[in-house]
């Protein structure tokens, strides 16, 4: 070795394996000659020799075969890329058999089965504590204190019928007050009955003590004890919004409660009954309670359980007031008004009511409503105060009106005796005109 390699020529360390060349120069590439070669130990024999660290190669996991491997945790996992196509196969197959099995002794079990009988005799239903509060003041409350006082009104004739309802305002006397066009067609029939039917299902005959067309009310008197009578209250203090409750018997039954508010206060609204002599316009208030045929003469109560009108009519899309369906637009004549004709039909049988003798109907020019006078009655207050034909109300006592309505509203407002100041249009310029009301 040493004289194979020995170095040549006065060079040091190991010199070119035997018939080796020497090249004719030394490059950087050339494996003998590298810069690091006088401190490789294979090149300079006389270096230091040391140990280092033992080798470290990586351990190689064992190859594992099958669909069943073993990881380095020592878990267990399926190799789905090593299940064969017959096992596979194998597998779907015990599968279904199994669902032919299950579905078949599902199938036979069910059909012979015996069924459970439909009838179970003595069966009794789990009970609760009734957990319903109803305070003073709901609907439920006000219908409960207030239905007893509300009746049926059946009025029968030799070839037809009506209904409708009332309100007790006198126990003691057994005087109801209802409308006027739900018992005209009694007043002058010789085999018309009127039957008074109340909440706990009895009933009594009923005689007319009063009728007052000019606002469509009347008073009827039953013979019965123990009525209860309904509480009245005052219309002047609704406002628009308050709730009511209207309890009636629409389309004849009996006992039924709607509710909803006060819709608007003084609405002018004629009358028209079909089949009876009311012609009557009246200052009404309205509410959205649903009322319908039958409602009539029945209650409009407010949130205190008070009566503060009588059901009189509704407003409907293809109908006259009186056979339509409701849509939210009812009527009913204020307390105040019921209690003063009440009172008066009581104690005369008739009511009175202040006059100016004059037919009129609505007009506009567009940018003022009135009321055109048609026809003036000869010796009438208003022929008195020198009213013509063809002049147009358009003020009573300062307050505007708009429409022949609006003029008879404010003229029943007063009492005969009373003057009143009527401002009219003629022939291009307005004037004001006094005239002093007479009875009608």
């Amino acid at each position: 070795m040493l004289r194979a390699f020995a170095p040549r020529d006065g060079a040091t360390g190991l010199g070119e394996p035997p018939g080796g060349r020497r090249s004719a120069r030394r490059t950087a590439t050339a494996p003998f000659w590298k810069p690091d070669a006088a401190a490789d130990p294979w090149r300079d024999p006389y270096s230091p020799a040391g140990l280092g660290a033992p080798a470290e190669y990586p351990e190689e996991e064992p190859t594992q075969t099958g669909p069943v491997v073993v990881d380095a945790k020592g878990r267990k996992k399926l190799r789905l890329r090593d299940v064969s196509v017959r096992l596979s196969v194998l597998a779907l197959l015990c599968l279904l058999l199994v669902g032919v099995i299950g579905g078949t002794t599902a199938w036979f079990l069910g059909r012979n089965a015996a069924e459970e009988p439909l009838l179970s005799p003595g069966t009794e239903l789990s009970s609760v504590s009734p957990g319903v509060s109803r305070e003073p003041g709901s609907v439920a409350d006000i219908a409960g204190r207030v239905t007893p006082a509300v009746v049926s009104i059946e009025v029968q004739l030799t070839n037809a019928g009506a209904t409708g309802s009332g309100v007790v305002v006198d126990a003691e006397n057994g005087y109801i007050v209802t409308n006027n066009h739900v018992v005209s067609g009694a007043a002058d029939a010789e085999d018309a009955t009127i039957r008074a039917v109340f909440s706990d299902g009895s009933g009594s005959e009923a005689r007319i003590v009063g009728r007052d067309p000019a606002s469509d009310l009347a008073v009827l008197k039953v013979e019965k004890p123990g009525l209860a009578a309904a509480t009245l209250g005052e219309s002047d203090d609704l406002v628009v919004g308050d709730p009511v409750v209207a309890i009636g018997s629409p389309l004849g039954l009996a006992g039924t409660v709607t509710s909803g508010i006060v819709s608007a206060l003084d609405r002018p609204v004629r009358l028209s009954g079909e089949g009876s002599d009311t012609n009557a316009v009246i200052s009404a208030v309205q509410t959205d309670a649903p009322i319908n045929p039958g409602n009539s003469g029945g209650a409009l109560v407010d949130g205190t359980g008070a009566v503060i009108g009588i059901n009189t009519a509704i407003a409907s899309v293809g109908g006259n007031g009186t056979t339509g369906g409701s849509i939210g637009l009812g009527f009913a004549i204020p307390i105040d008004t019921v209690r003063d004709i009440a009172e008066q039909l009581i104690g005369t049988g008739t009511a009175v009511h202040a006059s100016l003798g004059v037919n009129a109907r609505t007009v506009t020019d567009g940018t003022r409503d009135g009321a055109l006078v048609v026809n003036v009655e000869p010796g009438s207050p208003a022929a008195a105060a020198g009213v013509q034909e063809q002049d147009v109300v358009i003020a009573v006592n300062g307050e505007p009106v708009a429409s022949s309505e609006e003029l008879v509203v404010a003229v029943d407002a007063h009492d005969p005796g009373d003057t009143i100041t009527l401002e009219v249009v003629r022939g291009g310029g307005s004037r004001e005109v006094q005239a002093t009301l007479d009875s009608a």
